[in-house]
């Protein structure tokens, strides 16, 4: 397998097909990324294209570092742009679809019943944005946290506070769920 950096500098340099194959590595972790931000698949579906659109400008000032957090912040802030334009304007209600849960980000995921993956996804999408998008580059994605300080343009305490009082707030989220299964 090409690696990201030879492929990134092909891009840059204007080879389309270089770009195409971070497209397609990527695409996956873009989408899903994506869905779990906006909550609907279309809008997660137009929220990646223009990820990888505005990736695709912009191939020429990224600087180094990990591409995959690069790629995943330009996404970010594609769902966070939609989700200040619907604050704006907003829906009647929110859409019914459940989120998909890919288990391969989650190995622990192959485990968990379909209702436990509905219950998580369903605490995750009330998080507030910027803790949502912690847990969704750390615990979904595999990032480290450099790479997702990197993604998020924040330091690292800011990701290590964000992702604590969001797995905190999970933990609050899912506890009534557990209890009940359990019958305590």
């Amino acid at each position: 397998m090409i690696a990201d950096g030879t492929l990134v500098a092909s891009a840059q340099g204007g080879d389309v097909r270089a770009f195409n194959e971070l497209v397609e590595r990527y695409q996956s972790s873009v989408y899903n990324v994506c869905l779990r931000m906006v909550g609907d698949a279309h809008l997660a579906e137009d929220c990646a294209q223009e990820a990888f659109f505005a990736a695709y400008r912009s191939i020429k000032s990224y600087r180094g570092g990990s591409f995959r957090g690069w790629l995943l912040r330009i996404a970010a802030n594609q769902c966070y742009d939609l989700l200040r334009q619907r604050q704006r304007h907003p829906v009647d209600s929110l859409p019914e679809e459940l989120l998909t849960i890919d288990p391969e980000p989650l190995p622990e995921g192959v485990a968990l019943s379909a209702e436990t993956i509905a219950s998580l996804e369903s605490a995750i999408v009330q998080l507030p944005a910027d803790q949502r998008l912690c847990v969704l580059l750390i615990d979904v994605q595999g990032l480290d946290y450099e790479e997702a300080a990197q993604a998020m343009e924040v330091n690292l305490g800011t990701v290590k506070s964000r992702l604590s009082r969001a797995r905190s707030r999970l933990r609050e989220l899912l506890r009534p769920e557990f209890r009940q299964k359990d019958g305590t």
